[in-house]
């Protein structure tokens, strides 16, 4: 029987997706290796774990886990070695039973020390755990700030005090913070034990002081080892900053576990959730779905029904709006209200045609007001990002889209139930603004591999800037022929293009994590269940809108 062209473009777009999985999971292997093998090596030597291996312990085996930032300072400060991970491995798990976040200095990465990315990641960890009342765990092990930057992350408002701020502001706010001394803890960062709730300390290879022994010596001619001026004994037994002296890595874990079941139950935000059941349609058929050729149309209730348990949703204006689809679903017996960009190129009921992926006035019309509905029933929203823009010209601007956009914008940014943003192709321009991305607070938000986050295509922008670029050579007297244009092109383009992968993104946090697409279901739903943690602290209000 011969195959279809249908049938041959899905197995296309089945191969190219699969192919970028594959890649993705080549990059993450490197990833976890951290500092590399020998260092890993030495750490074991020396009797201690590795960030990811305590990690392993500290949570519950078999239990679901999401990975934040792994890409974190992805091919970033390479003129010092890199920084894998930006230096710190976070993850959202349980702890018996407990979902709660984990931050662990990777010391095999320039000995646990602080870059610009380590202090962005870091308060994107104690973020999630204010947003969610999540209780946090520290795994310290750490030199401190990294100095040949210190310019870069010790004095600002977002740079290495605001830890300590935020560790005031959540122990108000009666989150439960511990923190486990299992390697270095030096100057400035010597205030987050204590400033924890609770903390232990790991005997022989856990160390706070405020200046080690070198500095000590040279600053008032005191000579003392460094075990004696903030060892274990010394903080457990004379200066009282530690609760728990442990005997070792192993020791110190399961202490923190023991902790960890004996925290009472906290509020209830109320969100629903039922039996959960499986999508019918199989969440792998999102490969193919996809299509390689980004420019493509496709029909997003296709990648809903791979998302949704039994495959079924209830759309809300079906035959409004048609370039967003507004659905209430079910992930993993979770109630969730999505808006999903459309790519499909239709008829509005003017007969006028509307392309994919481009948000006009009728559909962020009717995007605003299901939003609103959601915050009415206390529904969780999901969006799924795959977004060119708002339609532009004399037709959409006279019919208003800049207001019609705005009270959808309006309508998102004010949101009280949490928002989650999955990133699954274009996420261009106004668009990415309009579709809650990094700067709307999702809960979180992730990208899968085909994600590219932009101002435009990498296109579009070549050739604007190309313009510039020309006018700027032709100024100075050089004259351009049609084959050092297209070189120009190329160049211009293909620099662009790295910048809107969702390498580069993921590199510099716009988002938590690159996920293959069948990983989508768990994201969400961990996500709302960290949300229900805690109940919305004010009621939905949208100031004022246009209409």
């Amino acid at each position: 029987m011969a195959i279809s062209n249908k049938e041959l473009e899905y197995n296309k777009n089945d191969d190219v997706m699969r192919l970028k999985i594959t890649q993705l999971r080549r990059e993450l292997e490197k990833i976890y290796e951290g500092g590399g093998k020998k260092r890993i090596a030495k750490l074991h030597e020396s009797g201690k774990l590795t960030a990811r291996e305590r990690i392993d312990l500290l949570l519950d085996p078999g239990a679901e886990r999401i990975e934040i930032g792994a890409f974190a300072g992805y091919e970033m400060y390479e003129e010092y070695g890199g920084c894998p991970a930006g230096g710190v491995v976070i993850e959202i798990g349980f702890i018996k039973g407990k979902q709660c976040i984990v931050v662990a200095n990777d010391a095999t990465v320039k000995a646990g020390a602080w870059f610009p990315i380590t202090g962005k990641k870091n308060l994107r960890a104690q973020e999630i755990a204010m947003e969610n009342k999540l209780p946090i765990i520290y795994l310290v092990d750490s030199a401190g700030v990294f100095l040949p930057m210190q310019d870069e992350i010790f004095p600002d408002k977002e740079h290495f005090g605001r830890i300590f701020r935020n560790n005031a502001v959540m122990s108000s706010m009666g989150i439960v913070q511990i923190a486990a001394v299992m390697g270095s803890c030096v100057a400035g960062g010597a205030y987050l034990p204590i400033m924890s709730d609770e903390s232990l300390i790991v005997n022989k290879t856990g160390t706070i002081f405020l200046a080690g022994s070198y500095l000590v010596k040279a600053a008032i001619g005191e000579s003392i080892d460094n075990e004696t001026l903030g060892g274990a004994t010394t903080h457990t037994e004379i200066s009282g900053v530690c609760d728990y002296n442990t005997e070792n890595d192993q020791d110190c874990l399961e202490t923190i576990r023991e902790l960890v079941d004996k925290i009472g139950a906290t509020e209830n935000a109320g969100f629903d959730r039922k039996e959960a059941l499986l999508p019918l349609k199989d969440p792998k058929d999102i490969y193919g779905i996809i299509p390689a050729d980004r420019s493509k149309p496709y029909n997003v209730r296709e990648i809903i029904k791979c998302l949704v348990d039994e495959s079924k949703f209830t759309e809300y204006k079906a035959n409004y709006g048609k370039s967003i689809v507004c659905a209430y679903a079910r992930v993993d017996g979770w109630s969730v209200g999505i808006v999903a960009n459309n790519r499909e190129i239709v008829k509005n009921a003017k007969g006028e045609m509307q392309f994919g992926g481009v948000i006009y006035s009728d559909s962020a019309d009717k995007a605003a007001r299901f939003i609103m509905n959601c915050n009415q029933k206390n529904i969780p929203l999901v969006f799924l990002q795959d977004v060119t823009g708002f339609m532009v010209g004399s037709k959409s601007e006279h019919g208003g889209i800049i207001k019609d956009g705005a009270k959808m914008v309006n309508a998102m940014s004010n949101s009280v139930v949490p928002k989650f943003t999955i990133v699954t192709g274009n996420s261009y321009g106004a668009g990415n603004y309009a579709m809650c991305g990094k700067a709307y607070d999702p809960r979180l938000i992730v990208g899968w591999p085909t994600a590219e986050i932009a101002v435009m295509g990498g296109s579009a922008a070549a050739k604007v800037l190309l313009q510039i670029e020309v006018a700027s050579l032709k100024a100075k007297g050089e004259e351009i022929t049609p084959e050092r244009e297209k070189e120009l092109f190329n160049l211009i383009k293909d620099r662009y293009d790295r910048q809107t992968s969702p390498y580069y993104a993921a590199s510099r946090l716009w988002i938590d994590a690159i996920i293959d697409p069948i990983e989508t279901r768990k994201i969400i739903s961990m996500g709302i269940e960290m949300a229900n943690h805690k109940k919305a602290e004010k009621p939905y209000n949208v100031g004022v809108i246009q209409t």
